[in-house]
């Protein structure tokens, strides 16, 4: 299930659901930022304003109290959706560096093959974008970017969602 948080509240809400013992995927990357000469590491929330969750009817109750939650979300394909997590996932567990990224409805489809992303499908804008891949969550329309090597990525074919295909 998603949670769709209020704004600014992923964190407080991912802290309350680690107290009340519920499990939750909360997607991060490090930005850096420098201060008068000094360097300053952020962890920033890929996603603002979702959090992941795998809970029952009591822990939904649970997380609902805590005044954090907007609404929750239903996820219809699941496989989807956990796909897009575990893409997301080789990031942290490879040290890769995600920027934040805008989801796109159309361009070309990509498989990248080499490196800590390597079989990992998502997409680009163009040809001359080539390095630029999108790993995208369409459920929520949102996608980071991650900067690949373009000789590490093959082009699948042309990409378009259309409105109501799901």
């Amino acid at each position: 299930m998603v949670i769709h948080t209020k704004p600014r509240c992923e964190k407080k809400l991912a802290e309350y659901a680690r107290q009340n013992g519920i499990t939750y995927y909360l997607p991060q990357f490090t930005a850096t930022r420098i201060y008068q000469r000094r360097k300053v590491n952020f962890a920033n929330v890929m996603f603002p304003g979702y959090l992941f969750v795998v809970i029952d009817i009591y822990q939904k109750t649970t997380l609902n109290i805590s005044g954090y939650v907007v609404s929750f979300i239903k996820v219809v394909d699941q496989n989807e959706l956990l796909d897009d997590m575990i893409n997301l996932n080789k990031s942290k567990s490879k040290k890769v560096d995600v920027l934040p990224g805008f989801w796109l409805s159309k361009g070309l489809e990509v498989e990248i093959t080499a490196g800590a992303f390597k079989g990992t499908k998502g997409i680009v804008e163009s040809h001359e974008k080539i390095s630029e891949v999108h790993l995208q969550v369409n459920m929520l329309h949102q996608a980071v970017l991650v900067k690949i090597n373009p000789k590490d990525v093959k082009v699948l074919g042309e990409f378009e969602i259309v409105e109501g295909e799901k």
